[in-house]
């Protein structure tokens, strides 16, 4: 008999969709929006910007494992900790994109992108957990939250990808009315999880260094970097390819929804397909699929804007796997080896952050290297091809080397 991965709505999943989606709309802006905001509103350089977001991953080295460590310890005082969380990251997201720079623009980016990576760590860090123990009162466990949670979290990113082109032609700052609405619906986020926050998010265990010592656990964070790798490049070339290499602006909110979208309605469809321990063939068949869709935009020039939506389509359904399956199989793996769950996902967030200051810190400066410019419309011949190389053939080099790690991977327990 196949279970539901939706399963039953008393069971109070819903919350944990609508969190997720909170959260996943706050990612969004950092590495989409914020570099393109920022250069075009007040002059900066992409190079200055992604190298400043790649030194605040290296905050994060120190940070995200002492804020799971934190979250341990927290114990009554964790829903009060969650939603001085929340007030942080609207607060900084505000500060981002409604208020204009009252000093120095890269110093006000700096300032406001660290509040907003500290609170987005504390929360995920401490909203992953504790899906954890949710998943132990679930039938379909881990899989079934994480059908629901990672299609929150789609959702999520198609509203936030979606809301600034909507209101472009309505105010003078659609980001800036992206945040105000993103403000409401973090507090709705809030009404609805406050009663799910225990005070342990996860049972006792031997701590980050057991979690180290599994070799599994070890080459899934590894395989977590590689994989979510492809879709930090898309994510920080997107809106330039859109841009330069289409010359369709006006699509470029239309093409992300597509992307998102179909990645949230495969969402149920991949974690339908990985039960019964089938989720290392399914992750394998998506990354196939991945890397055939990324190779056709080599094919695309000036226009073929249904041809990239097609691909958008296809590519969007093969990332829906990662975000659904892959932290599935992470969390069960922690709990067969009764691994920290908090620390295990203070790491986790560090790696799926530094995946996307990485895909910044080497691409943006090689665009401005060969003569790309931000907001120019005319962009030279050189520096649109290599544009083009790096939003189609990186991810494909990124997903071959995550099958060769994946294919290593035993997941005895399933």
């Amino acid at each position: 008999m196949r279970l539901n991965v939706f399963g039953k709505l008393n069971e109070k999943l819903f919350p944990y969709s609508v969190f997720a989606a909170v959260l996943s709309a706050a990612a969004l802006p950092i590495y989409i929006y914020a570099p393109k905001f920022f250069s075009e509103t007040y002059g900066l350089s992409l190079t200055v910007l992604a190298t400043t977001l790649f030194a605040l991953r290296f905050l994060d080295v120190l940070q995200d494992p002492l804020l799971g460590w934190l979250s341990t310890g927290l114990g009554k005082y964790r829903k009060f900790s969650i939603a001085v969380a929340m007030i942080a990251l609207t607060v900084s997201m505000n500060a981002m994109f409604v208020l204009a720079a009252p000093f120095a623009p890269l110093v006000w980016f700096t300032i406001t992108s660290t509040i907003l990576f500290t609170s987005f760590s504390f929360l995920s860090i401490n909203f992953y957990a504790q899906g954890v123990q949710k998943a132990l009162t679930l039938s379909g466990g881990h899989q079934r939250l994480a059908a629901w949670r990672e299609t929150g979290g789609l959702v999520g990113i198609c509203l936030a990808a979606i809301t600034p082109t909507l209101l472009i032609d309505y105010t003078d700052n659609s980001y800036a009315s992206f945040a105000i609405g993103f403000s409401f619906v973090t507090f709705f986020a809030w009404i609805l999880m406050r009663k799910e926050w225990g005070d342990k998010p996860a049972d006792p265990s031997s701590g980050l260094k057991g979690i180290l010592q599994d070799a599994v656990l070890v080459k899934l964070l590894l395989l977590a970097l590689v994989n979510s790798a492809p879709l930090a490049v898309t994510s920080t070339l997107f809106l330039f390819y859109v841009d330069s290499v289409l010359v369709s602006p006006e699509y470029s909110g239309v093409l992300l929804v597509l992307f998102f979208f179909s990645a949230a309605v495969s969402s149920p469809v991949w974690a339908r397909l990985a039960q019964n321990g089938r989720g290392k063939a399914v992750l394998i068949g998506a990354m196939c699929l991945s890397i055939i869709s990324f190779s056709c935009v080599l094919l695309l020039g000036e226009s073929d804007v249904f041809e990239f939506s097609l691909i958008c389509i296809l590519s969007g359904f093969t990332i829906g796997a990662d975000l659904t399956v892959l932290p599935a199989i992470f969390a069960r793996r922690i709990a067969f080896t009764k691994a920290e769950a908090v620390k295990a996902f203070g790491i986790w967030s560090f790696v799926s952050k530094f995946s996307l200051a990485l895909a910044a810190i080497i691409l943006l400066p090689a665009l401005e290297y060969f003569g790309y410019q931000s907001g120019n419309k005319e962009q030279t011949l050189k520096s649109v091809n290599v544009l083009v190389m790096l939003y189609a053939l990186t991810p494909c080099l990124l997903k071959a080397m995550a099958i060769a790690i994946l294919v290593r991977v035993s997941l005895k327990e399933d």
